[in-house]
């Protein structure tokens, strides 16, 4: 079984201060995928997961223009040997992912994962992957914990949802390649994430049991939520 992973790390978040910037509490402002996290990069603790997770076989990073040379020194320097390929993003998340796609070449299964989930583990991604195995894909997800209202544009609430069917969805996401190939083929509306077009297609999609500790890092609080579970 061959497997290969697309980090998906070409975001710009509108979050953030600038593009995929935030600010230190030194006043630097830096890219939110390098900002310093635990001693290293934050790109590097998302790479090291999958370079530990012994199921993966190669991995695809996709990043923005400016950060590709970045990106490969820092692989480089950390001696990430299962990273294949480094290429450039598109404009939107699912563009960056066919490009990783491509750049990975065909394996059975791919694991897409966001490069700011610093706080993924191997065990994490190697329960998708054993999930995934009857209907070709399976993402990890938590149960929504908090009450959940819908609103108007005015901010006024219409109803409150009933939570207990609703789950918080996360990468790692799973996928037989050729699935996923096709999907990104056929579906070209905007969507949120890969499962999103699976489910457009028909195909069924499992859930897995994620962890709330794998957070996205979009804000500067996350990255010092980050820094505080991965300890001194």
């Amino acid at each position: 079984m061959e497997v290969g992973a697309v980090i998906a790390a070409a975001g710009r978040s509108a979050r953030m201060e600038g593009p995929s910037t935030l600010r230190l509490r030194s006043g630097q402002a830096v890219d939110k995928l390098f900002a310093p996290l635990a001693g290293r990069p934050l790109l590097a603790h998302t790479l090291a997961a999958f370079q530990a997770c012994s199921p993966i076989d190669r991995i695809a990073l996709v990043t923005a223009g400016e950060n590709v040379e970045k990106a490969r020194r820092l692989i480089a320097d950390a001696g990430f040997d299962k990273v294949a390929a480094v290429c450039e993003g598109g404009p939107r998340r699912q563009d960056s992912v066919r490009a990783g796609l491509d750049a990975l070449g065909p394996c059975e299964w791919v694991v897409v994962h966001d490069g700011a989930r610093p706080l993924v583990t191997p065990e994490l991604i190697e329960r998708g992957l054993e999930a995934a195995r009857d209907t070709g894909a399976a993402v990890a997800a938590v149960p929504c914990a908090d009450t959940v209202k819908e609103a108007d544009r005015q901010g006024l609430v219409l109803r409150t949802v009933d939570r207990s069917s609703l789950w918080v969805v996360q990468t790692p996401q799973v996928f037989r390649y050729d699935l996923l190939r096709g999907a990104h083929d056929q579906v070209t509306d905007d969507v949120t994430d890969d499962a999103a077009m699976m489910e457009a297609l028909g195909h069924a999609v499992r859930l897995y049991q994620g962890s709330r500790l794998n957070l996205k890092v979009t804000t500067p609080e996350d990255l010092r939520l980050a820094e505080a579970v991965l300890g001194p």
